[in-house]
């Protein structure tokens, strides 16, 4: 009897599909500026270099300029059939993106450049809840504080297990982000999504 090939997860065939950033394109964005516009972009939806130089506190020639490393590198595109020639809009393309490279992380140059990448976006991204957390629910409607989550916690497990958990997790994430991406309308906002997954050094293990 010939043997089937196993099952692959649905989320985890989606996600398969992800782009993984080629050198050159990790290169690109390995700069501050550009991993904010670029999570701004993500965040918040299309943008022109004068609305990003407002949100980020640069000059619109220094937005432009980025714009065009990262566009050159297909990491965002101008949208089509909006703006002009001198206000032009931009978008980050909807669709999974890894930096995670096993080739570029063969290298020195490429080690570096996914260091900053992800340092620079996790930055951001723990700034956002810090922020948050010290406006305090307070400063926000009734409806968001019993609308908003922050939770931790541990448990133990193998690594497949962890991995188990993981596509759990994001088919919850990847169904959220389909059903609601494009939603508009009273009361709504752009909601960040966080799953943090990652063994702890045992008892002992430097971290």
């Amino acid at each position: 009897m010939e043997e089937q090939p196993e099952a692959i997860d649905p989320t985890e065939a989606r996600h398969n599909q992800d782009r993984v950033l080629d050198s050159g394109a990790l290169r690109a964005l390995a700069h501050p500026l550009r991993v904010r516009m670029y999570d701004i972009l993500s965040q918040y939806g299309p943008q022109t270099a004068s609305s990003l130089a407002e949100m980020t506190g640069e000059s619109s020639g220094s937005t432009s300029y980025h714009l065009r490393a990262l566009a050159k590198h297909d990491l965002i595109r101008e949208v089509a059939d909006q703006g002009t020639g001198r206000e032009r809009w931009w978008e980050r393309p909807v669709g999974g993106v890894s930096f995670a490279n096993p080739e570029a992380m063969a290298t020195p140059a490429g080690r570096a450049a996914s260091q900053i990448v992800m340092t620079e976006f996790l930055r951001g991204r723990n700034q956002q809840l810090m922020d948050f957390v010290d406006r305090g629910f307070n400063g926000i409607d009734e409806d968001w504080q019993e609308g908003t989550l922050l939770s931790t916690a541990t448990t133990r497990l193998t690594p497949e297990q962890s991995k188990l958990l993981g596509l759990k997790i994001m088919a919850l994430i990847d169904d959220a982000v389909d059903t609601y991406r494009n939603q508009t309308g009273e009361n709504v906002r752009p909601v960040s999504i966080r799953a943090d997954l990652f063994p702890l050094p045992e008892l002992g293990e430097k971290s």
